[in-house]
């Protein structure tokens, strides 16, 4: 049914039953008035007719019978549409219209007051008029019967029955015109979003405000409705391109090292005799490309994790802490690399503590491994420090180490997926994670050389500070295909899904 056939009912329902609760009030109030109103007018009657009652009472006394016909009949046309009972010394006098003679009238009724008589009700109001010898007891009635207004109250009652009878399909009409009218801008939306199929085309909702307010706010509801949907499609897509690519880039850079584990246990197998220097040596091998596969898996899970991470996953977070902490789990992996942090407390940046933490902790890594000294130390000098560009506040992160440094033409090379350096013992996708959280935090990252001449690489991370515990999500609406990426294809495709507008 619709909207509008629904307030047509309503209202042709609801005003009638209006009608008639506010015609019965009228009734109501326009039969006490014509109740009161005639009660006046027979308080106003009795005293005539009482002054006419004395005067007949006294001629009946003193013998004036020509005096006291005179007197009656003045007396019954005081009456006149009133009833008279007037009990006199030998006999009563009545006329007009009056209850029966048996109807038990109340002995003293000053003020016009109620009497059923049958299925008749009377107004009565009693009077003492002089007769001598007599108590003071009454003995004029005066009658007025109570359907002298009741015509008057079945008429109104008879037009407001009339007024309700119409008022019903008129009412109804009005109001299904105005409402059919009223629903239009609604009609029109409906009309525009049932043709839109997020499944099977592009096409969503524009919509321009009519300053209706419920078909405004339902519009702006459809289009975050469609929002969220394409938002959740572009996950579901990632997400399986994500699969796809982890597959894809696992069967491929998990071959070689499985081809090599392969050989060496076929050489084992094959030479139960082989000598102890060389059974060492093919272990060892096996050991190194164990530790290979491993770090490949993590490498590629932890991608496809800065892929997908989710709003929820950002929070504040203390680069402070998050860098002291990875200096200290460098230490302890290889006690032989002497790492120097220099880092202010107190510097804030919404992030995801988990892909800030891989990043840092794979910087310190590149560092201890590719920045050894001449005599083969490992040193790693780290430094954070607040500073200010034309964006706002910002956190820059330097991590200095002491090897042969990076040439200028392969220092956007280091960040692609399975880049590796001559005898570098890792998995190629270190700084290719690096550089990913670093752009999913809104950040940039550059290789240069180190500024105290020395020799050796020095990376320059920028983060933007929040400087508070509350941020505006945003970050996390940027998606990066890192994973999904062909290999040495610099600069990943950037995807940012829009939020809906009112």
């Amino acid at each position: 049914m619709r909207l509008s056939t629904r307030l047509a009912l309503a209202v042709g329902v609801s005003v009638p039953l209006l009608v008639l609760a506010t015609g019965w009030l009228l009734l109501r109030l326009v039969a006490d008035d014509l109740r009161a109103h005639q009660e006046a007018q027979l308080s106003a009657r009795a005293t005539a007719v009482s002054q006419n009652a004395n005067r007949y009472l006294h001629a009946r006394e003193d013998d004036q019978p020509v005096i006291a016909e005179k007197s009656r009949r003045r007396l019954e046309g005081s009456a006149r549409d009133m009833g008279i009972r007037l009990t006199g010394p030998d006999d009563t006098l009545s006329a007009g219209p009056q209850p029966a003679a048996d109807t038990r009238l109340p002995a003293r009724a000053p003020h016009p007051v109620t009497v059923r008589s049958g299925d008749e009700t009377w107004h009565v109001l009693s009077r003492r008029v002089y007769t001598a010898g007599q108590k003071d007891t009454p003995n004029l009635w005066i009658f007025a019967p109570d359907s002298a207004y009741q015509a008057e109250v079945s008429l109104v009652r008879e037009r407001v029955v009339t007024v309700t009878l119409l008022a019903a399909p008129l009412a109804g009409a009005i109001a299904w015109a105005i409402s059919a009218r009223a629903v239009l801008p609604l009609r029109r939306l409906q009309r525009r979003t049932s043709g839109l199929d997020p499944r099977s085309s592009t096409t969503r909702l524009e919509h321009t405000r009519t300053r209706i307010t419920e078909v405004d706010d339902l519009a702006h509801t459809v289009q975050t409705v469609f929002a969220r949907y394409d938002q959740q499609a572009v996950r579901t897509n990632e997400a399986l391109a994500t699969a796809r690519s982890f597959t894809a880039a696992a069967s491929h850079e998990l071959r070689t090292p499985l081809m090599s584990m392969r050989t060496n246990l076929d050489i084992l197998t094959a030479h139960a005799d082989l000598d102890a220097a060389d059974r060492a040596e093919v272990l060892e091998d096996l050991g190194r490309e164990h530790a290979r596969l491993l770090g490949l898996v993590v490498m590629l899970k932890t991608l496809g994790q800065g892929d997908l991470v989710e709003a929820d996953s950002f929070t504040p977070v203390d680069l402070a802490e998050l860098v002291e902490d990875a200096a200290a789990d460098l230490r302890r992996a290889h006690p032989d690399a002497a790492v120097t942090v220099r880092a202010p407390a107190g510097l804030l940046v919404h992030g995801w503590e988990q892909g800030l933490r891989s990043a840092v902790g794979n910087l310190l890594t590149n560092a201890w491994t590719h920045g050894r000294t001449e005599d083969d130390r490992a040193r790693v000098d780290v430094a954070l420090h607040p500073t200010r560009d034309q964006d706002g506040p910002a956190a820059v992160l330097t991590v200095d180490d002491h090897g042969p440094g990076i040439p200028a033409a392969r220092r956007e090379e280091v960040f692609e997926r399975f880049r590796r350096g001559p005898n570098s013992p890792g998995s190629g996708l270190g700084l290719t994670l690096v550089a990913q959280q670093i752009a999913l935090h809104r950040g940039r990252i550059t290789v240069r050389d180190r500024p105290d001449g020395r020799s050796g690489a020095r990376f320059e991370v920028w983060l933007p500070l929040t400087g508070t515990s509350v941020v505006e999500d945003t970050l996390p609406l940027v998606r990066r295909d890192w994973l999904t990426a062909a290999a040495g294809r610099q600069g990943p495709r950037t995807t940012v899904v829009q939020r809906p507008r009112r």
